[in-house]
């Protein structure tokens, strides 16, 4: 690519670059475009994360080896209105500076708060702007339980979700369905932006199946966060009934923070001690563990903020050649698994449906092809190259506007 077509992006996450999402849902991408753009990165940093010096200085090496200049910041949490009005202010101040001092032309911003930030980096320098919007955030804390339906907060996130969608130069959104709700909005009749679709993808250069190895039972996996949007004792009651089916099968459980709460569930359920494995994993980790794996398993709410949600988990487990359960009403998802034969999506929870999902799964799980009809799933849906590239294309396009 020529210089003249290069652009010179800021790029804002409002997660940190020192968390697993940060690596895998920002740097994976960001490394790749670095080659043919000018990246500055602002993150927000948690206090944890940075306390770990070690950690912190390999990773800056890292970064800087891409050719990314990265601008971390600090992650402020305790009042929490106050608190995020304060990150996006220091967002603003840091993102005009670099805007100005290095010429950049285009602001990406991932998801809700980044986007404030970069609607006024718009107004103030004429920045083209494009919203990674990562799903339908102010509905997802009303969904999760955490704000009122008709709270001040919601109708706050709401006001600046029409800004941002009324101002977006381009806005990318992780699934088919979550564009066809936001098609439905009445202030975008006529209005409709530009929208490319981009899901959560994974490197399948390092999420690939495992050697072969001789099975003994039957190994479900569950991997990653238990609480808010993910069922985890529906999880456990489908364990249940995997047990009287296969009374040999274990479920090994990779989870960072939850343990506590996930011992109750399952114990709750009535899961035998000797009957699960449940251990933390760094995300460099996460594919010798899936290499265990037979099966893997998440439920997520099926509410409306999921419709434009794609859980990076699915594309994790397909390039390892893992079929998966899940259920109907989250984004692309059971399109996937059905239409691609890689997985079981159940209608509802309770005992026959699950166990009619998992006498389908046991099927898919014993059929040999089904390991490679996963792999040629998660290249076709979720290539983390095949991401790059439609990130390459919204850039050029943005080149041709004026800004």
């Amino acid at each position: 690519m020529s210089e003249q077509a290069m652009a010179r992006v800021l790029y804002i996450s409002y997660d940190g670059m020192l968390e697993p999402l940060g690596q895998s849902q920002v740097l994976s991408y960001l490394k790749k475009l670095a080659a043919s753009h000018t990246i500055h990165l602002i993150s927000f940093e948690k206090a944890s994360d940075w306390a770990g010096e070690a950690e912190r200085l390999r990773l800056q090496e890292e970064i800087a080896a891409q050719g990314i200049s990265w601008h971390p910041l600090r992650y402020h949490k305790k009042l929490s209105a106050l608190a995020t009005a304060w990150d996006i202010a220091c967002g603003i101040s840091v993102g005009a500076w670099l805007a100005l001092r290095h010429r950049l032309d285009t602001v990406h911003a991932r998801s809700y708060v980044p986007s404030v930030i970069a609607l006024t980096l718009k107004r103030l320098l004429g920045l083209r702007y494009v919203f990674d919007m990562r799903g339908f955030w102010a509905d997802e804390r009303v969904d999760g339980g955490l704000w009122p339906r008709h709270g001040r907060m919601y109708r706050t996130a709401k006001w600046f979700e029409r800004r941002f969608f009324l101002a977006a130069d381009h806005v990318v959104s992780l699934t088919h369905a979550g564009v066809e709700e936001i098609r439905r909005f009445p202030y975008l009749q006529a209005r409709m932006p530009a929208f490319t679709v981009i899901p959560t993808c994974a490197d399948l250069t390092r999420f690939v199946p495992g050697p072969d190895r001789e099975r003994k039972g039957f190994v479900l996996g569950y991997v990653g966060s238990a609480g808010t949007w993910y069922m985890f004792e529906e999880t456990a009651a489908c364990f249940v009934q995997l047990l009287r089916l296969r009374p040999d099968a274990r479920i090994l459980i990779v989870n960072r923070g939850e343990h506590a709460f996930i011992r109750e569930r399952l114990a709750a359920a009535g899961v035998p001690e000797a009957s699960f494995e449940l251990t933390t994993a760094t995300h460099a980790e996460i594919p010798s563990y899936m290499a265990r794996m037979d099966a893997g398993i998440f439920f997520i709410r099926p509410v409306f903020s999921k419709q434009a949600s794609a859980p990076t988990k699915l594309a994790e487990f397909l390039g390892c050649g893992v079929p998966c359960l899940g259920n109907t009403g989250v984004g692309d998802m059971a399109r996937v698994l059905r239409d691609d034969q890689v997985g079981i999506a159940v209608d509802s929870f309770d005992g026959e449906s699950l166990r009619q999902g998992l006498v389908r799964l046991l099927e898919l799980a014993a059929d040999p092809a089904t390991s490679q009809r996963c792999v040629a799933a998660a290249k076709t849906h979720f290539s983390l190259d095949r991401g790059v590239e439609k990130y390459e294309t919204v850039y050029e396009s943005l080149l041709a506007i004026a800004p």
